[in-house]
């Protein structure tokens, strides 16, 4: 219908037929990208220099001479060739040549460049290319393209070598030549012009072979340059043409137009929907001029808009641009210099229009100017009837002849003839404008880029692509739910998670965490609950039917869907809201102008307040009318938080809570950004967060990166520069800066993973400080803020500032300086590059010098400023952080070369991103970076440290700590590597000194012995801090545990010496001893043996035997009863009291029947008086100790220092008895003399020290009989065991099979040899007892030690699996154990844990363990009773060199030696093989008569003391500090017992469960420690009062911790609380009631959420 109208006439079916002729071509593109074309196949070879074509003969090629080649950008490629087979030939040549650039330029076989192969950071990304091979071509120019950089069409292309040499040999050998004709004919045949890519085939190549999205942001980024863009593009090898409409959706234009008033009226509008008239030029046949450049002149004479024949790279080779159309703007700047006062598109069709009939048809239909370029009109030309239609139409047309001479003529009314023949282009574009403007202003035709859709001659690519379709569908489905709809009210109607209740939520959140001064728990709890209710009413708000849809839609399978319908409802919702938003800001710019204005009146009258508070009102509707897909995703956040809250999936919620985070994952990796800081409720999602970084972790691996934070005042330019450097499009709405941060991942390419040490970088973008839109609502606390967080998280911080005026940008920098001032306080250690935007001469160098200077002179300024601030003391920015002025500075160029909106970007900006993205990179590789579990935890550690409002002292960095409790694991492995090896060495030396075999040991000996294992345990310790994942945080920490780890085998070495020298001093003690129970045995051996000899001649009378055997035995038994003084039981108490009795003559008789356990008592006031004092000491005293009716009333102070002093002489008295190792040496009185003597002695250094009481006589006797009371089973139970080693009516009686076994071998006539080695084997079982029991100790407890879950980690493990066992007994006097007395408490827990296992694990692990023992011990006696057979056979020895070397051979297992024997006549003894064989028939039955005996009920009598597994592991573990918090009783978690620096622990109980309680009430106290030291109450300390904030100032024990002021807090300990309320009201004799009312929140906690809170928290 538009033919007859225009008089053109119909385009064929078919086209120029290249589907008749070449029907397979068409399927080349689909199968080249899918690598299914074979390298030499029915298409050619792929490589560049072989060419289908090149094997035809020179007549049917576009190579040879007789088809001429295309010479100007504009001709017609195909010159004049006619007829059916000249089109043939001329297919034929354009196919083979599309298929050969293909082959030639596109880098990425077998698959589509898609969005984030593009923008991943690659070796190429990273270089200034001005030139490239021809393979690098395509990725150069995307490079370039991306950046933002026009000259990505003016590439360079390096030419090879060869050609290079060619051309050189070629001009050597003309130098002869004198004729110059000559010489021209020979340059002629010389060279031809080699095959080269033009720019426009490299740009088309890729929008080709791109994927949807890439396309898409190529476009967006050609309209950036200013580019024209392709409006209708032909596909190879088909006659289908395809408009591109989805390329331009995300397109917007901005300009400015007068109104009738004369008033600039600014318009932003997506392009795709921008109503413009239409200029369309279009050329017939070759012509002379370019209609490009002429196009050009009116639109921007400075700028290549249009790519034409002479720009850089312009080549004869042009191949795919023929038929396309391309499409550009022209965009008033509202100033009267503008060509065209109004939007106007200028359409232009390449190549002959002739050949294009339906890009011509449709356009010049739509135009509302046509303008044809052509050399002259002739009469029977195709062209001409094409022209006579257009002419006799009522569209205005132009025709500009290039072979005609003539000024603008009007033939008629709106149709014009230009001559361009011998012109001057500024004066025929200067004419054209003048009337194309007369033209527009006289036509009222417009078209949008929507239009051109509805035409059936092209293919629509959004169409064509079915989940692009389904994506738009689901998207306009949504979006009517919008229609009609008040545009302010949208987010409340859609979106109720995020709104009112979400922002309540997040304030009253910091509230909780930033208390108010007289704050109780009570008001704690209360905000909790608040807080509780709220998330519950956001988890009852219904999810509105547009949520469901994109829910539903995101979490289909198909996820290109998805991510089309993203990009469609970013597109819709900002066409949507464009338009209200930009009304809206029009009225707050004009509004904020007149507020300024007032203001510098000095204007404060009603006015003033009432435009105010109308600015503030527009503030909020642009706040409220914002609406886009950082919205929604916000949305989604907040239904997981509340579902997560409350753990229950929402009604309504199609899926389940749980999926949506790996969307949002999804959407991350995919290269959308996530909002990480909501700045509307200036609030950080951290459960949302949290939960979307471990799906990524899930889908990605725990990955590397480098956090890259960027800061700036509003405005700056800082998104762009993030945009042009790395491509990235942060998620913010139309005609809105960006609010709060968003965070964005730029894949790093595998080449450059090693280089760079990472695997991505994280870029997070932030609001512009100092924002208009918060301007008279929010302080400098917000941006201080959004400061520290961004740059806690960044390795590295981006400052950017706009222009060079120090006083613009003097408050950011005492932000950012404070921000890096409380890093260095936290250790945490970014780097940091200042830009400056803006900045007119970047390549003046004493310009730029003086700027550094200015710059540095402001940072030092406010380091000062801040210092006071942070209370630090520094006095330049160097001392803060790391920073080189000098590399660490950079400055860009303005961003626009000319005057927007029609400038496009400066290339130099290009170039100073190149720069600084290089400078970054260098920055990356140096840096270590963090993984992305790590990421979450420092998000999470930085914004609990803000909400908390004193950021340093509330930081508690999660990554340190894991790594701390992760090295103090590995620590404890390495200990107890030295402890074992050590109790081994301790228990080969104990038996060589019992043995005699040595008589003194010396540290060297030690060292030598642990030498081995010390190295072995240095090279784990330099393995791991090389190894580990975390060796950048635990390298602060290197040296000090290398220190550590010194010391404590210095103290294990002089603990282990002391020991041995003690066993040496007692041996002398012991040898008496042992010497009395060997005469006993070797007299009965010898009277035995006698009484043998006699009876001789009856040895086949058994009974005989028996009865004479039996009366002997009963006569010598009754002669150790009279010789012998026997070992008698003991009452360890009696000799206490009798002890104390001469000590305290006067102490009541009932006093012992009365005394109480002192360690459990709930105060030690009734145990203490005044020191005789007089004056003001006295008075002070008064203020400390309170006089009452029932006694005196200690401090708490005081108090805690009775608890420390008696908890420690308990601990030391239990190692005093230990050390007097009475299973060996017996009970002795004296023992409980010396016990108290020490325990006096302590008590008095006491009460002489700087304390203002003095004990009663009852504190003296408590803590004795308490101590004795202790010790009594102890003591009792190792006199046992020397009783029945030692007594010798005891121990013979026990032997006394043996010996009548020996007297009926003597009476049979066996040999001396025979019944000496029977005697041995007698001799050797107890020693080899001893020797499995000690062995098997020692494995047990290293098997414990990795298969016990409590006992196989750190102190903090095991407190953790203590505090477990003990909610799960729920018993007090266990709790008060453990809170009063913890080293005691866990010593016993041990014990338990390790008798359970001994116990449990007895017949699968111990006996095992025993027999094998045993065994290797029966093989060592064995194979040293041959061993020293053969040698005393050898040297003719005797039997004592035979017993020497035998005893000496098991010195090292047995404690066993000659003197054992000494007794025993064994001179007659010389059959040694005898003696072997006696030895080895024995042995054995010794060794089964041992093992019939192991069983768990004797297993734990029979262990040695120092060599118990329960005492080695309490050993073990409890050597740490044990140093707990003066105010709740909670143990300093440091390994080392008396450590550098402050005590800590990562989490304070309820003080009240120690005792503290109201001055002169009853009132226990329900605050924690984290929260008082935050609040203004006040505690009493030696009769001061000391606020919580300034604990230390309390001095003594209160200066040495180091309490956070934070909401860190154990549940498990309110649930005790509560649990044991009467019991601790009762323990105590106080209550729990107003002011410190236990809350109700405490109340609802049960045992499982105490115990489960230990696992989450521990």
């Amino acid at each position: 219908m538009g033919c007859a109208t225009h008089g053109i006439p119909a385009p064929t079916e078919g086209g120029c037929g290249m589907q008749t002729f070449f029907p397979a071509n068409k399927e080349f593109l689909r199968q080249w990208l899918s690598g299914s074309c074979e390298e030499v196949g029915v298409y050619g070879p792929r490589d560049s220099h072989q060419v289908v074509s090149a094997q035809k003969s020179p007549e049917n090629t576009v190579a040879g001479n007789r088809m001429p080649e295309q010479t100007t950008e504009d001709c017609d490629p195909n010159g004049s060739v006619k007829g059916t087979e000249g089109v043939r030939e001329v297919q034929l040549g354009k196919t083979e040549k599309t298929q050969h650039l293909f082959r030639r330029l596109y880098p990425y076989k077998n698959n589509k460049p898609t969005v984030a192969d593009v923008l991943q950071i690659t070796e190429n990304s990273l270089k200034s290319h001005e030139s490239c091979t021809e393979e690098e071509l395509i990725v150069t120019f995307l490079q370039k393209l991306l950046m933002m950089n026009y000259r990505a069409r003016y590439i360079n292309i390096n030419k090879a070598n060869e050609q290079d040499q060619a051309q050189k040999k070629h001009t050597d050998s003309s130098e002869d030549i004198v004729d110059i004709f000559k010489a021209i004919s020979l340059s002629n045949k010389g060279t031809s012009q080699s095959e080269r890519s033009h720019p426009m085939d490299v740009q088309m190549v890729v929008f080709h072979c791109a994927d949807g999205f890439l396309k898409q942001l190529m476009v967006n980024k050609l309209s950036q340059c200013q580019y024209a863009l392709p409006l209708l593009v032909p596909i190879p090898f088909t006659q289908d043409i395809e408009f591109p409409l989805w390329t331009f959706r995300q397109i917007n234009k901005s300009w400015k137009t007068k109104n009738i008033y004369n008033e600039v009226i600014s318009q932003t509008q997506p392009i795709y929907k921008a109503d413009t008239p239409m200029v369309f030029f279009f050329r017939f046949d070759s012509v002379s001029s370019s209609k490009s450049h002429l196009m050009n002149s009116l639109i921007n004479e400075k700028h290549n808009t249009f790519f034409h024949r002479n720009c850089p790279g312009s080549s004869r080779t042009r191949v795919l641009m023929d038929g396309v159309v391309e499409i550009a703007w022209f965009c008033p700047s509202g100033k009267n210099t503008d060509k065209f006062s109004k939007c106007v598109a200028f359409c232009n069709l390449h190549g002959d229009a002739g050949e294009h009939e339906k890009q011509l048809q449709i356009l010049t239909e739509m135009a509302s100017v046509n303008v044809v370029l052509l050399p002259q009109l002739y009469r029977n030309d195709k062209s001409t009837a094409i022209v006579q239609g257009l002419y006799t139409n009522r569209m205005p047309l132009i025709c500009l002849f290039t072979e005609d001479e003539s000024n603008v003529i009007e033939m008629k009314k709106g149709k014009f003839k230009i001559g361009l023949k011998d012109r001057n282009l500024s004066d025929v574009s200067e004419e054209l404008r003048r009337v194309i403007n007369d033209c527009l202003s006289e036509s009222s035709t417009t078209f949008t880029l929507e239009d051109v859709s509805k035409h059936v001659f092209f293919r629509v690519d959004e169409n064509e692509d079915e989940d692009c379709s389904r994506g738009r569908e689901a998207a306009q489905k949504m979006m009517r739910l919008l229609e009609n709809k008040d545009l302010t009210k949208i987010k409340e109607l859609f979106l109720p998670h995020q709104g009112t209740l979400w922002h309540q939520w997040s304030q009253k959140n910091k509230e909780l965490h930033r208390p108010q001064g007289g704050e109780t728990e009570m008001d704690i709890s209360r905000k909790h609950i608040e807080i509780k209710k709220i998330r519950e009413q956001q988890y009852d708000s219904d999810i509105s039917n547009f949520m469901k849809i994109f829910i539903q839609e995101i979490s289909s399978d198909a996820a290109n869907k998805a991510m089309f319908l993203i990009k469609w409802l970013r597109i819709l919702l900002d066409e949507h809201t464009s338009a209200d938003l930009s009304n809206l800001h029009y009225k707050y710019n004009k509004k904020w102008s007149a507020v300024v204005k007032l203001k510098e009146n000095h204007d404060q009258t009603e006015q003033f307040k009432m435009e105010q508070k109308e600015l503030e009102r527009i503030s909020d509707e642009l706040q409220a009318a914002a609406f886009g897909l950082e919205h929604i995703m916000r949305e989604i956040g907040q239904i997981y938080e509340s579902c997560s809250s409350v753990k229950k999936n929402k009604k309504d919620l199609q899926v389940h809570f749980s999926s949506l985070p790996s969307f949002a994952a999804e959407m991350m990796i995919s290269g959308f950004p996530l909002e990480l800081m909501d700045g509307d409720a200036a609030h950080v999602p951290v459960i949302w967060i949290s939960a979307v970084l471990d799906q990524l972790v899930q889908k990605l691996g725990d990955k590397r990166v480098f956090v890259l934070s960027v800061l700036g005042i509003q405005s700056s330019g800082k998104s762009t520069m993030l945009n042009a450097m790395f491509g990235l499009q942060f998620a913010v709405s139309a005609g809105r800066c960006t609010r709060g941060a968003f965070m964005q991942l730029v894949r790093v390419s595998d080449e450059m993973k090693t280089k760079m040490n990472t695997d991505y970088i994280l870029v997070v973008d932030t609001e512009g400080l100092r924002a208009l839109e918060l301007s008279g609502r929010t302080t400098r606390h917000h941006d201080n803020e959004l400061a520290t967080f961004v740059v806690g998280l960044g390795n590295m911080t981006l400052i950017n500032i706009f222009g060079e005026n120090p006083s613009e940008m003097q408050d950011i920098l005492q932000i950012v300086v404070q921000a890096f001032m409380r890093m260095k306080k936290v250790r945490l250690n970014p780097s940091c590059v200042f830009v400056h935007q803006n900045v007119s001469d970047v390549t003046a160098g004493e310009k730029n010098m003086e700027g550094r200077r200015r710059l540095q002179k402001t940072l030092d300024e406010m380091t000062k400023l801040a210092a006071k601030d942070e209370v630090c003391d520094a006095e330049h920015f160097s001392d803060v952080i790391r920073f080189d002025v000098q590399n660490d500075v950079k400055y860009f160029a303005q961003l626009w070369e000319g005057s927007p909106p029609m400038a496009p970007p400066n290339p130099n900006y290009c170039e100073n991103v190149q720069e600084l993205k290089n400078t970054i990179i260098s920055h990356v590789s140096k840096s270590h970076g963090m993984m992305l579990k790590d990421l979450k935890y420092r998000i999470n550690d930085l914004w609990k440290a803000l909400l908390n409002e004193q950021f340093v002292f509330s930081f508690r960095n999660s990554l340190e700590i894991s790594a701390y409790r992760k090295l103090e694991n590995e620590y404890s492995k390495w200990s107890w590597s030295l402890c074992s090896a050590m109790v081994k060495t301790e228990n080969k030396l104990h038996n060589k000194i019992e043995n005699e075999a040595i008589h003194e040991v010396e540290e060297s000996d030690l060292q030598r012995e642990l030498k081995k294992t010390s190295e072995e345990v240095n090279k784990k310790m330099s393995q791991f801090f090389k190894e580990d994942k975390d060796k950048d945080i635990m390298i602060q920490w290197k040296t000090s545990f290398e220190i550590k780890m010194k010391e404590l085998q210095e103290k294990i070495i002089r603990e282990s010496k002391r020991k041995l020298n003690q066993v040496l001093q007692q041996r002398d003690l012991k040898n008496k001893i042992d010497a009395q129970r060997t005469q006993h045995e070797n007299t009965l051996f010898e009277k035995s043996k006698e009484l043998a000899l006699k009876l001789k001649t009856k040895a086949n009378d058994d009974e005989r035997l028996k009865k004479e055997f039996d009366l002997f035995w009963k006569r010598y038994m009754n002669k150790i009863i009279t010789e012998t003084p026997l070992i008698k039981d003991i009452d360890v108490l009696r000799d206490v009291k009798l002890l104390l009795s001469d000590v305290y003559e006067s102490a009541p008789v009932d006093h012992w029947r009365e005394s109480r356990n002192i360690m459990p008592v709930s105060s030690y006031s009734d145990y203490v008086q005044l020191k005789k004092s007089s004056g003001k000491k006295f008075t002070n005293v008064l203020r400390t100790v309170q006089k009452k009716s029932s006694g005196y009333v200690l401090s708490q102070e005081d108090e805690i220092q009775i608890t420390s002093l008696v908890t420690d002489v308990f601990q030391q008295t239990d190692s005093l008895i230990k050390s007097f190792n009475i299973s060996k040496m017996g009970y002795n009185i004296s023992y409980i003399q010396q016990l108290i003597d020490y325990i006096k002695t302590r008590i008095n250094e006491h009460q002489e020290g700087r304390v203002k009481y003095v004990f009663k006589n009852e504190f003296f006797m408590d803590l004795v009989l308490s101590i004795s009371k202790r010790a009594n089973k102890m003591i009792t139970d190792q006199h046992k065991m020397f009783k029945d080693a030692y007594d010798p009516l005891l121990y013979v009686n026990k032997k006394r099979e043996e010996y009548y076994s020996i007297f009926q071998k003597y009476c049979h006539g066996a040999t001396s040899a025979a019944i000496f080695g029977e005697i041995i084997c007698q001799k050797l079982k107890e020693p080899i007892e001893q020797s499995v029991y000690k062995k098997t100790a020692r494995d047990i407890a290293d098997e414990i030690r990795s298969n016990c879950e409590s006992l196989n980690g750190n102190r903090s493990k095991l407190e953790k699996h203590i505090l477990k066992t003990l909610a799960e007994e729920e018993d007090f006097g266990k709790y008060m154990n453990y809170i009063k007395t913890p080293k005691d408490h866990f010593s016993g827990f041990i014990r338990d844990e390790v008798s359970w296992y001994i116990t449990g694990q007895f017949s699968v692990s111990v006996l095992p363990k025993m027999n094998a023992n045993i065994k290797l011990l029966q093989q060592k006696i064995l194979e040293a009773t041959h061993e020293y057979t053969e040698h005393v056979q050898a040297n003719s020895g005797d039997v004592d060199l035979w017993l020497k070397s035998f005893t000496q051979q098991l010195s090292d297992v047995l404690v066993f030696s000659e003197k054992d024997l000494c007794g025993v006549k064994h001179d007659d003894v010389d059959n040694f093989t005898l003696l072997e064989d006696v030895i080895r028939q024995e042995l054995p039955a010794i060794m089964s008569e041992i093992s019939s005996r192991f069983n768990t009920d004797i297993f734990e009598e029979k262990l040695d003391v120092k060599f118990r597994p329960d005492e080695l592991l309490i050993d073990h573990f409890c050597q740490c500090c044990w140093v707990q918090c003066p105010f709740c009783s909670a143990i300093c978690t440091n390994t080392i017992e008396k450590h550098d620096g402050d005590h800590s622990v990562p989490f304070h109980r309820v003080i009240g469960i120690n005792g503290w309680h109201y001055m002169q009430s009853c009132i226990l106290c329900a605050d924690i420690c984290t929260n008082l030291v935050a609040s203004d109450k006040m505690f009493n300390s030696s009769g001061q009062w000391f606020p919580y904030k300034q604990y230390r100032t309390g001095g003594g024990v209160y200066a040495k911790w180091s309490i956070t002021p934070d909401r860190s807090e154990l549940p498990y300990w309110k649930w005790f609380v509560c649990r044991f309320r009467k019991d601790l009201e009762k323990h105590y004799h106080k209550t729990f009631e107003r002011p410190s009312e236990i809350p109700d929140e405490w109340k609802n906690l049960t045992k499982e959420d105490a115990i489960e809170c230990l696992d989450k928290y521990i």
